[in-house]
């Protein structure tokens, strides 16, 4: 049933790249808001899947219209479908991503888009005073046979203020963000593994997500900062 529902979202988007404008998108409204309706109960499988192997606060599927105001694009519908999934603060940080779009352009990620400034401060606090266990997790195998090894997103040119240039890991330190991305193919979308492959991605996070919260909700003295 999933392969068939992501088919038909591939197919509708790809026609919506090439007609994104109000008069189509409402004349096909009704195919739209069926996909739709198939789409948001595959995201809900997914967070049910979750919730086998990790605490997960929320579902979070983003509308299919976009905010044109401040930008040059003009086309006032995405050409994909996103959602996030947040796992339950305080305790557990980080979260997921799934986005479905053709032409290949499909991708999981997880991690941490936009860390408020204390969360960043504390992390890279930690990297400061010990990289040790954080590229541990990195050179795991199995960990960067799926994810990769190293973090993508934003970083200052050089070093945050107060951080020396010149320390070891100062390439850590540097993130502003510390995302993994893993892009997928319209053919793996199709497969009927795909939602086994995306869970599977997603539990494979786990040593990075128990680290970072733990970094999260402690000081550098490793005393917990949540109230009991």
């Amino acid at each position: 049933m999933s392969a068939l529902a992501l088919k038909s979202a591939l197919s509708f988007l790809k026609k919506l790249e090439k007609n994104n404008n109000r008069d189509w998108f409402n004349e096909n409204k009704p195919e739209f808001k069926a996909i739709e309706t198939e789409i948001k109960a595959i995201f809900n499988s997914v967070l049910e899947s979750l919730n086998k192997h990790d605490d997960i606060d929320k579902l979070k599927m983003f509308r299919i219209y976009r905010d044109v105001r401040f930008s040059k694009n003009k086309h006032p519908y995405k050409t994909h479908f996103g959602g996030s999934f947040n796992r339950t603060k305080p305790k557990l940080r980080g979260g997921y991503y799934l986005h479905i779009q053709p032409n290949n352009e499909s991708f999981i990620a997880t991690g941490f888009w936009e860390p408020a400034k204390e969360d960043l401060l504390r992390i890279r606090k930690e990297f400061e005073m010990d990289d040790s266990e954080i590229r541990n997790i990195l050179a795991n195998k199995k960990f960067n046979t799926i994810w990769g090894n190293s973090f993508v997103g934003d970083e200052v040119k050089s070093a945050p203020r107060g951080f020396a240039k010149d320390h070891k890991a100062i390439d850590l330190i540097k993130k502003k963000q510390y995302i993994f991305v893993k892009k997928i193919t319209d053919k793996e979308v199709l497969s009927p593994k795909f939602l086994e492959t995306v869970n599977e991605s997603f539990k494979a996070i786990r040593p990075y997500f128990d680290y970072m919260s733990e970094v999260l909700t402690t000081d550098l003295n490793g005393v917990s900062l949540i109230e009991k």
